[in-house]
């Protein structure tokens, strides 16, 4: 169906006025020709009975004769009929038209609303993570887990020279990891050979007593499992198991030396040299960089793992055992071992598994060297992991209500795009943020239709919002599409 065009003009008068004035005007006419027409028709008749009468008197004398009362002519008001009829067809077929662009008008599809949206700026993630390393000494530190973060080679720092220092009881688990070497146990509960101490084993006592080494309680005749000898060895870090222990594993002091130095040649720990196994010697060294890789062989060999994580233990000979590491459990902590030979030597060699909230935990291992006191040493290894934990921080990308866009329509109707809700992301470091929305054309422009969404990304973590309308495009009045024609569709 051809659809009516619109009228020439919409001010207020739309056509119909201009055809009332018309038809009103040709009635007016008709009725003024119609009434002079009466009114001659009048006079004429007045003429004419005046005149009769005036021949009838002549004629009869005194007797007067009756008028003609015959009507006026139909003619003019044949005419008037005829004019009417006209003044009407026009008021049909214009009166036809006008309701034509009306139902159009009324019922034309609307032009679209137009989205204007802003755009969506990532927020800034901060300054990259500063892991605090201890300020004592020599110290360093491997990270791995969490490669999407860190990277397939995760973290390796060091602080201090990586020169040969002083490692003290350090070097009981060097000399563990030796003795397995030869005697290796099947699994973490494998007791292992038996061993029996003899005399000479139980001199040993008095002997690192009165260097004020640690010592236990070793019997003459007493007999222990390897497995067993080893945790008095490394839990209270025992210097007399660790001379007995090694004797009987190689026979002697002198074959046992001889062995710790082939193994350090095949793992490739250059740095690292051992003359006696306790680290009572100060000639006891190692670099931190060889220790990296000494914790690492230990917590890999399930007996010195499970040895190292115990906080304590009660034996058959030397009762209750407490460990030296104090800081167990502490951000994951699970071991290794202390050392110290006073003032400024205090070391630590440490493994760490904790969570970070990233799916799966990091394994941290770390040394440090030349600490001033115990508790010192302790407090910069807690700093430190902290610190690599408060790397990994969530920053908020999105608070619920704010705007990111309006639609608007011709005829003054608007509406905002806001996000729906708020959220955070988390990163590690100064992982930048990135951001893009994505839009959609909406179905009834209603207050809570969803039209888009918006997307944050750091690294490998993303996380969206629903972005909604917020209020409602309401549809124009009747007045404005009947005075807008151009803009319907």
């Amino acid at each position: 169906m051809t659809t009516p065009p619109p009228p020439d003009r919409m001010d207020g008068s739309d056509g119909l006025g201009d055809l009332t004035a018309l038809i009103g005007g040709n009635d007016r006419e008709s009725d003024d020709r119609e009434s002079n027409d009466r009114e001659s028709d009048d006079r004429a008749s007045d003429d004419h009975a005046t005149a009769g009468r005036a021949s009838a008197v002549a004629a009869a004398g005194t007797a007067e004769q009756p008028l003609d009362d015959t009507p006026p002519t139909a003619a003019p008001r044949r005419r008037a009929w005829i004019g009417g009829t006209i003044a009407a067809a026009i008021v049909l077929l214009l009166g036809g038209g006008t309701a034509g662009y009306i139902a159009w008008a009324l019922n034309a599809p609307l032009p679209t609303p137009v989205a204007t949206t802003r755009e969506l700026t990532a927020p800034d993630p901060g300054p990259a993570v500063a892991i605090a390393m201890p300020s004592e000494g020599a110290a360093a530190i491997a990270i791995t887990g969490g490669e999407n973060y860190l990277g397939p080679d995760g973290i390796h720092l060091a602080v201090g020279a990586s020169v040969p220092r002083p490692i003290a009881s350090i070097s009981k688990l060097i000399t563990a990891l030796v003795i397995l070497d030869a005697h290796p146990l099947a699994s973490a509960d494998d007791p292992g050979p038996t061993i029996t101490f003899s005399k000479a084993d139980h001199d040993l006592y008095d002997e690192y007593y009165v260097q004020d080494a640690i010592v236990a309680a070793m019997p003459t005749g007493s007999t222990m499992s390897l497995h067993d000898a080893l945790a008095t060895m490394l839990i209270p870090s025992a210097s007399n198991y660790a001379e007995a222990v090694s004797t009987w594993a190689f026979g002697s002091q002198g074959a046992f030396l001889a062995a710790v130095r082939d193994w350090t040649a095949r793992e490739g720990l250059s740095g690292t040299t051992l003359v006696e196994p306790t680290g009572i010697s100060p000639r006891n060294v190692s670099t931190t960089a060889d220790l990296l890789r000494i914790a690492d062989l230990a917590s890999a060999n399930p007996t010195l793992a499970q040895i190292a994580a115990t906080p304590s233990i009660t034996l058959a000979v030397p009762g209750t055992l407490t460990n030296t590491n104090s800081l167990l459990g502490v951000d994951g902590i699970t071991g290794l071992k202390t050392g110290n030979l006073g003032e400024g030597t205090f070391s630590l060699v440490y493994t760490s598994t904790f969570d970070v909230g990233i799916g799966t935990p990091l394994s941290v291992t770390g040394v440090s060297l030349d600490g001033f006191t115990r508790s010192s040493v302790d407090a910069g290894v807690t700093r430190l992991l902290d610190s690599v934990r408060d790397g990994f921080h969530f920053i908020p990308v999105a608070t619920a209500g704010t705007v990111v866009g309006v639609y608007e329509t011709a005829w003054g109707s608007s509406a905002q795009l806001v996000l729906d809700d708020g959220a955070s992301i988390l990163t590690w470091s100064d992982t930048p943020v990135t951001v893009e929305m994505e839009t959609t054309a909406p179905v009834t422009y209603a207050d809570g239709e969803q039209v888009g969404t918006a997307t944050w990304t750091a690294g490998p973590n993303s996380v969206s919002v629903p972005v909604r309308i917020s209020g409602t495009i309401t549809p124009p009045g009747d007045w404005w599409r009947l005075t807008n024609p151009s803009l319907l569709g």
